[in-house]
């Protein structure tokens, strides 16, 4: 029985041990993550963008989802969007006379997840760009640039060493995030560490080796992620 088995055993990749299970769902979290995160970052530079360069309407509705979202929970907003959104499609759809589909997990959870991240995402990017000195940009019109040149030689540039604080600060929580997406049922990391530890009744080991997991991917994410400011601050000078 499973029960009698050792540690190493039940960690074991391969079965009766459940280690290959958690290590599915480990990959699952990182994708969904990476995913979401990439959504997040491309609502954000837009609703950056709009609110800052747009009309007083687009402003407004940009400040509502912002502030929604950041007001609600995560864990609302995941239920919410996944169930109303899928059953809006299908809505959709029927009145346009196609046929209902079935959602694909994965995506649903990179969606949902990319909507909440952009809105935190907006107001990182936003605060970044505005701490841009305005004569940079001026400059670089002056100079003939056009928006997509002047964004990526002088606005990108200059808004990643603000911006890269926060950013970093999203992805873990992203990747804390994703842990939500198990209540509708796709299996990531956390779903994989309750089906295994129910079958095994070996909670605490499971839930231990899950946090472990989650550390080991949090590290690596730092690793990454200074290797990314230092590339962006190369060339500035060093805080005494």
């Amino acid at each position: 029985m499973q029960t009698s088995l050792s540690i190493f055993e039940l960690l074991s990749p391969s079965p009766p041990g459940w280690g290959g299970v958690l290590l599915s769902g480990a990959a699952s979290t990182v994708m969904i993550s990476l995913g979401a995160y990439v959504v997040g970052i491309l609502i954000g530079l837009a609703a950056a963008a709009g609110k800052l360069k747009g009309s007083r309407a687009v402003a407004t509705l940009l400040d509502l989802y912002t502030t929604a979202v950041r007001a609600i929970p995560e864990l609302i907003l995941i239920i919410g969007l996944y169930y109303a959104g899928t059953d809006g499609i299908n809505r959709l759809l029927s009145a346009l006379g196609f046929p209902p589909i079935e959602i694909n997990g994965f995506l649903a959870a990179v969606l949902v997840l990319g909507v909440v991240q952009g809105a935190y995402m907006t107001e990182v990017l936003r605060g970044a760009i505005l701490a841009i000195p305005a004569g940079q940009i001026e400059a670089a019109s002056a100079f003939g640039m056009r928006p997509w040149l002047r964004f990526r030689r002088i606005v990108l540039p200059a808004l990643m060493p603000n911006a890269i604080p926060g950013m970093a600060n999203l992805w873990m929580s992203v990747t804390k995030d994703s842990a939500l997406i198990a209540v509708v049922g796709y299996q990531e990391l956390a779903l994989a560490t309750r089906l295994a530890a129910g079958n095994t009744k070996h909670y605490f080991l499971f839930f231990l080796a899950a946090a472990a997991i989650y550390l080991a991917i949090t590290v690596a994410s730092n690793v990454v992620i200074a290797s990314l400011e230092t590339h962006f601050r190369r060339g500035q000078a060093r805080p005494a």
